[in-house]
């Protein structure tokens, strides 16, 4: 590490890896928000899913201020944050084969459906397996993960894929193996993560480029607004009522 102090670099560091997302993923993030926004315009219904810490890009993805109010979170019990007791078997969880399929097959999803998945590895069995499911219903899947843990790590799913291999988008996160930007001579492990930071960006960018989309085609993007601001919660209330079908976080 340089001398300069530790908070700088780490924000260096996720800068750096937000301009390789910005220059190297422009395309697929196009690519994803026409998806997104085809999927509006047709009809289909939104939703994102996450394990462990990647499930926090997909949370805030949704019932989010300045967000599309169709996003719902597709929950795994178990696998959603770090609240479950004992943590570490959040990701047991994701290693369980046939978890992923029996969710989807009691969930809403339905063809012509987009189901975003981020999972940093992409190695384990759960966001493979739901991937595979979700496009064998019809749903299509853009997966959100690091590309490089597919040739540096070895898959835990029984077909020996990856996340990205079942896909129909991938966005790279750019995340080196292990998600720590820093080390020190001090300190016996590499720290201090970057993943969500990038990862929420990224989603976020895809978000916008879907309500451009729609907007370019003359249909208004159904969009929330902030409950802090004033008519904030009455803007919101007519939004949800006009797409309570495709809305499943408030029932």
């Amino acid at each position: 590490m340089s001398d300069r102090a530790p908070a700088g670099q780490f924000l260096d560091a996720a800068i750096d890896l937000l301009r390789r997302v910005r220059d190297e993923e422009a395309d697929s993030i196009t690519a994803a928000g026409t998806l997104l926004a085809d999927t509006v315009e047709s009809g289909g219904r939104l939703f994102a899913f996450g394990a462990g810490h990647s499930s926090l890009a997909a949370q805030d993805l949704v019932y989010r201020a300045g967000g599309l109010a169709l996003m719902n979170l597709l929950a795994v019990p178990g696998v959603v944050g770090v609240d479950v007791m004992p943590a570490p078997l959040g990701s047991a969880l994701e290693r369980v084969d046939g978890l992923a399929s029996a969710v989807l097959d009691s969930s809403p999803l339905r063809a012509g459906d987009a189901l975003l998945i981020i999972s940093l590895s992409g190695r384990n069995a759960l966001p493979v397996e739901m991937a595979m499911h979700a496009r064998a219903l019809g749903v299509r899947v853009i997966g959100v993960t690091s590309v490089a843990y597919a040739s540096e790590t070895k898959s835990r799913h029984a077909s020996g894929t990856y996340l990205k291999d079942h896909c129909d988008l991938v966005l790279d996160s750019k995340i080196a193996v292990g998600d720590a930007e820093l080390t020190l001579d001090n300190v016996p492990a590499p720290f201090a993560p970057a993943s969500t930071v990038v990862t929420s960006a990224l989603l976020q960018a895809v978000m916008a480029t879907t309500a451009a989309t729609l907007a370019d085609r003359g249909l208004e993007p159904p969009l929330l607004r902030s409950g802090n601001v004033d008519g904030g919660h009455d803007w919101n209330g007519r939004v949800m009522e006009r797409y309570r079908d495709r809305i499943f976080y408030r029932h």
